[in-house]
């Protein structure tokens, strides 16, 4: 994680943007005391996906379409 200070981080604001966008997290510090942490965007598509395969990993599937003995108002 790299530290930068307040005034450095006002005189360069879009280099430093560019560089969390990239996947680095920034600590903005002033007299030595930290101000702010500033992190990439979570990707809401990758979180997602990540899910999914977490859930598909525990999923037990079953025929679903073949009829049972029970008779069921919506089969008439």
């Amino acid at each position: 994680m790299k530290n930068v200070s307040i005034s450095e981080f006002r005189a360069n604001l879009l280099k430093y943007l560019r560089v969390v966008q990239n996947g680095e997290q920034l600590n903005v510090t002033s007299k030595g005391t930290p101000l702010a942490t500033l992190t990439p965007p979570v990707s809401q598509h990758k979180t997602s996906r990540a899910k999914l395969r977490k859930l598909a990993n525990t999923a037990i599937i079953h025929d679903v379409l073949s009829p049972i003995d029970d008779s069921w108002d919506a089969m008439k």
